[in-house]
């Protein structure tokens, strides 16, 4: 099955055979009946969601070929906006849906979702943004696939603390002893955002490397926003700017976009997510390094915890590594053009 991009509000993958799969909605469906998945994100035209999407997309067709099953499931587009995911959800458990597969608009917007599938006995597996603890713990069938936030800022700092150390002029451009840094966020308060730009900081420090900051601002994930700031950025600072940090691939890419517009000589980019692109700028030299957290592992606990609820296996089971929150962490790497892909353990 060839990739299949995910760019519209409401795609349904249905397979073309049938066989005796039980849905779960409180309670088992008839055999005959094909199980019903919702997948709700937040916004199509993410570059890391709509791998994540692709990589479920194939997930599920190659297990449907395989076992003769038949799933239906559907992704519905937000757009960036809860009010909308919500009317998605509400209409998704108004036509039975077995399971919903969720990545929140507004993390803090969770107990709306959660009270509506409770209500209606529906599994919820959350995805990529992650629902405040309180939530998580209102009822025994929510779950949370995803990565450690903090984890991908400290391994995000690792690679440049592993620059550092193998040549600190390659980093210190001015030979003063500190690294002069820019910082790009992807959202005002979100929870990833925050935890990367603190994990990654905070890792530097300890690892006795001296930065300062000159400028730092807020890009939501995007591409083309980061590259205005860029622009910004080069423009008041110049050859000032001796690193910059970014919480994801994409905004790593919009640097580098008004980088080679601009024809500058500059490469001491670090991004999160591990995207084809990201890895493809890392391969070429024009970015330091980037964080994979795995967009295919995620896919595919997403569908291992998915299944367990449509059979009534035990999710902690299918996936192994689930915490007493329910939430399962897929593993992430680090890499970088002169390690290549190195496990984080």
């Amino acid at each position: 099955m060839g990739v299949k991009k995910i760019g519209v509000i409401c795609l349904i993958i249905i397979a073309a055979v049938s066989a005796g799969i039980y849905a779960f909605r409180g309670g088992r469906a008839k055999s005959h009946e094909t199980p019903k998945i919702g997948v709700f994100i937040y916004r199509g035209d993410d570059t890391f969601i709509s791998n994540m999407m692709n990589s479920l997309h194939d997930i599920v067709g190659e297990f449907e070929r395989k076992n003769g099953v038949n799933f239906h499931f559907s992704y519905m587009d937000a757009q960036g906006s809860q009010t909308t995911q919500n009317m998605q959800i509400d209409r998704c458990i108004s036509l039975g849906y077995n399971v919903l597969c969720v990545n929140l608009v507004d993390r803090t917007s969770a107990a709306y979702v959660i009270d509506k599938a409770m209500e209606a006995g529906i599994p919820v597996i959350f995805f990529n943004r992650e629902p405040v603890q309180a939530d998580m713990r209102k009822w025994g069938k929510l779950y949370y696939v995803g990565t450690d936030a903090a984890v991908n800022g400290q391994l995000e700092a690792q690679i440049i603390v592993d620059a550092y150390a193998a040549d600190p002029g390659s980093l210190d451009l001015n030979g003063d002893g500190i690294i002069q840094y820019i910082m790009i966020e992807g959202e005002i308060r979100h929870q990833d955002a925050i935890l990367r730009t603190e994990g990654s900081i905070q890792t530097l420090l300890d690892a006795g490397i001296k930065v300062e900051k000159l400028d730092g601002g807020v890009a939501n994930w995007e591409r083309t926003q980061a590259a205005a700031l860029a622009r910004d950025y080069f423009t008041k600072y110049g050859s000032q700017i001796e690193l910059i940090i970014c919480n994801n691939d994409d905004m790593a890419l919009g640097v580098l976009d008004y980088v080679a517009e601009s024809g500058l000589n500059f490469n001491n980019v670090v991004g999160i997510d591990g995207t084809p692109q990201g890895l493809a700028a890392v391969r070429e030299g024009r970015m330091l390094g980037t964080v994979s957290i795995n967009y295919e592992g995620q896919a595919q606990l997403i569908f291992q915890l998915t299944y367990a609820e449509l059979t009534g296996a035990d999710p902690a089971g299918a996936v192994g590594n689930m915490d007493e929150d329910h939430c399962v962490r897929a593993p992430q790497y680090v890499i970088t053009k002169k390690t290549g892909l190195s496990a984080f353990k």
